[in-house]
């Protein structure tokens, strides 16, 4: 389970989130500045474990692809107006 987690699914968010954490963890150590190590932490968390503020897709709308569409027939009644 956590290789899977570790080795499928990298988007570009994910890729982000790696590259971003790096960035910051390299500036904390140089600067000797726990904050952003705390924040460097944080983002090298999501990109690792693939979770972000939002969870992991729990922003977009569920797609029903499994579901199958019914056509009902539609009774059209025709409306004539007079003259």
């Amino acid at each position: 389970m956590i290789k899977q987690t570790l080795f499928t699914g990298w988007h570009l968010m994910r890729w982000l989130r790696l590259i971003l954490g790096v960035f910051i963890a390299i500036q904390a150590i140089e600067n000797h500045d726990t904050l952003s190590g705390f924040i460097a932490a944080f983002f090298l968390y999501q990109a690792v474990t693939n979770t972000g503020c939002c969870g992991v897709n729990n922003c977009a709308v569920p797609t029903k692809a499994n579901e199958k569409q019914e056509i009902e027939d539609v009774a059209f009644e025709e409306i004539k107006i007079k003259k």
